[in-house]
């Protein structure tokens, strides 16, 4: 189940439909998708990461123990939020040159499988490969790991 919250004027039609829809079968739990403004994601960012400026995308996986990858993180099957820039959505949409409601679904996917353990800086290539797979079956002709690559 996915669960969307969007402020500040941000539409996000058929998103939680899409994230639904691609999710691995293995990712078996609610996520909350949070499109916010920069400012809040830069706050986050600071706290979190130790890095003050706003980001693309943030995950906040709901970990408890024995949690394992792609399975549910607590009783109720939380596995966590995705935090999205809707400033920072905007301007890398225009700049890849496809709509904002795309670039939703490129960052919701990423923050997807962060949630479910993935993480491309570590990984060995498994988050990028998956994230082709899936964006492909989604319909994404690009992903977030992709494009970081060619720029």
């Amino acid at each position: 189940m996915v669960d969307v919250v969007a402020g500040g004027g941000v539409r996000t039609p058929g998103l939680a439909a899409w994230l639904a829809s691609v999710a691995p079968a293995r990712a078996r739990g609610c996520v909350t998708v949070a499109v916010v403004p920069d400012a809040r994601v830069r706050a986050l960012n600071r706290q979190y990461r130790r890095k003050d400026e706003a980001t693309d995308v943030l995950s906040f996986p709901a970990f408890a123990r024995g949690h394992r990858r792609g399975g549910p993180s607590n009783e109720r099957g939380h596995l966590g939020e995705i935090v999205i820039a809707a400033g920072v959505a905007r301007r890398q949409a225009r700049a890849a040159g496809h709509s904002l409601q795309t670039e939703l679904r490129v960052l919701a996917l990423h923050g997807l499988l962060h949630l479910l353990g993935y993480d491309h800086e570590r990984d060995e290539g498994r988050m990028a490969r998956l994230e082709a797979r899936l964006r492909r079956r989604g319909g994404l002709r690009e992903g977030l790991i992709a494009r970081a690559r060619t720029a």
